[in-house]
């Protein structure tokens, strides 16, 4: 995003989508990969990318940023890289994966080149694009647990935003034939934003092209997204017809009215979509950086938004479980409140039932709380047997609802609440776990209920 963001100031006609089928999951998935619109690492366990972007072509001695977004809290790194077209090349691709998991993070990896092709004079192609991973295949190859490949960021401008297609498909085509099994990552045309929806409506080609049957849509979100109604259509679309999306890039805003961030990071909780925000520092306008200076100790307004808020990646970061998974360190220290808010303790785990037996234990933990509303988590874990399915019942106080869930099918039936698993995170191996969400409120008091999980 090192480049002039523009804004449209028009309406824009929304087209409708077709009903289209749901993508296949991967054929025989190595490391990271889709299943239907949800990303999963080999294990069959969701991963929700919660994390930033790093300029790192342009601030190549800044690799203390690595620790830094991981302390706070984020899960995944989106790395810039340059394929020597317009900036680089970066021929430090190894270690940049290395310090990616030396620091537990999943690692994003993009060609900056690409950046408003047919529009940008100085742009790369995609197939160019292309070639620039083909070179640094032996530092990708082996690394499909901890790698995405982000073919080209934002990789057509304005102009003819209609060859996109073509030129996506030729792409993820070029990388399947050259071996790369990696999950792969396809940015929109518009500058990203696909104010034009060409990727939208043309997602399901994409998706087709793909042999693998494992890439991901991104959508980068900025000053045409700018209402809640804006966002919430389009991140609709996506959702009815199961088709896999992040929001590989999003900023906070420029002037007034611009970027509904808050319906951004709100919407990706209660949907479960990854994000990534542009970006931790260094920034032709700051204000875009999080960080000042590439400062940790030094949050901006929007660092602090992003990381410490509501819906923000301390609260809502859950790590990999190729690195051992659950919490990152930080996320379980303190749970993210309003200002005016007190700090709930957490619930303790049902009691660990007899070892050997279908059985689970399940953990509420109150992740932000305000007037009249809150957003809960529950830790399910497979005890010392696999399971197959679970259930996790308690009861709600007086004045407490469960309005809205994700990662579960929840049913109340008075104070009684019963969240089941969805076809995704039921199979749990031994000692593994997975994570619900929901929104709720209260009204009086917000106790942390005791818990009952069973299993199948």
């Amino acid at each position: 995003m090192k480049r002039r963001l523009l804004s449209v100031g028009a309406a824009l006609l929304a087209v409708a989508a077709s009903v289209l089928m749901f993508v296949k999951p991967a054929d025989a998935a190595v490391g990271l990969h889709v299943e239907g619109r949800n990303i999963v690492e080999a294990n069959g366990q969701p991963f929700v990318m919660r994390g930033v972007n790093h300029p790192h072509v342009w601030y190549t001695g800044e690799t203390d940023s690595f620790a830094d977004v991981k302390a706070l809290g984020a899960n995944t790194v989106r790395v810039v890289l340059g394929s020597g077209k317009r900036w680089g090349p970066s021929t430090d691709v190894a270690d940049v994966i290395s310090l990616c998991k030396q620091n537990r993070l999943i690692c994003v990896l993009e060609v900056h080149d690409t950046t408003g092709y047919g529009e940008e004079g100085t742009a790369a192609s995609l197939d160019e694009a292309v070639d620039y991973w083909i070179s640094q295949k032996n530092a990708l190859v082996g690394q499909e647990n901890h790698v995405v490949i982000n073919i080209g960021n934002e990789p057509i401008g304005n102009v003819n935003a209609g060859q996109w297609t073509a030129a996506t498909t030729a792409a993820i085509t070029k990388m399947r034939a050259n071996g790369f099994e990696h999950l792969l990552m396809v940015d929109g045309p518009n500058w990203g934003q696909d104010w034009q929806y060409v990727m939208r409506d043309n997602a399901q080609a994409i998706l087709d092209a793909d042999s693998r049957h494992n890439t991901v849509l991104s959508i980068h979100m900025y000053a045409v997204f700018n209402t809640a109604a804006a966002i919430t259509d389009y991140l609709d679309r996506f959702e009815d017809n199961g088709w896999p999306l992040v929001i590989g890039e999003f900023g906070w805003r420029f002037n007034a009215n611009e970027v509904d961030h808050e319906t951004i990071l709100a919407e990706s909780q209660a949907r479960g979509l990854g994000y990534l925000g542009w970006s931790w520092s260094g920034n032709t306008d700051p204000i875009l950086d999080m960080a000042t200076s590439f400062d940790p100790t030094r949050l901006t307004t929007w660092g602090e938004r992003i990381f410490n808020g509501a819906n923000g990646i301390r609260a809502t970061a859950r790590e990999a479980t190729i690195f051992g998974g659950g919490p990152s360190p930080t996320a379980t220290v303190t749970p993210t409140v309003s200002p005016t808010a007190q700090p709930t303790p957490t619930a303790q785990p049902t009691p660990t039932p007899t070892s050997g037996s279908k059985s689970c234990t399940a953990a509420y933990r109150i992740v932000g709380q305000w007037p009249g509303g809150f957003q809960g988590e529950i830790r399910i874990t497979a005890g010392s047997a696999a399971i197959s399915g679970w259930t996790v019942t308690w009861a709600l106080a007086s004045g407490q609802a469960v309005n809205q869930a994700w990662n579960a099918t929840v049913t109340t039936s008075g104070s009684a609440v019963a969240a089941r698993n969805v076809g995704y995170n039921g199979s749990l191996g031994p000692g593994a776990d997975t994570v619900i969400g929901f929104l709720g409120s209260w009204s009086g008091t917000n106790p942390v209920p005791p818990l009952t999980c069973t299993a199948t």
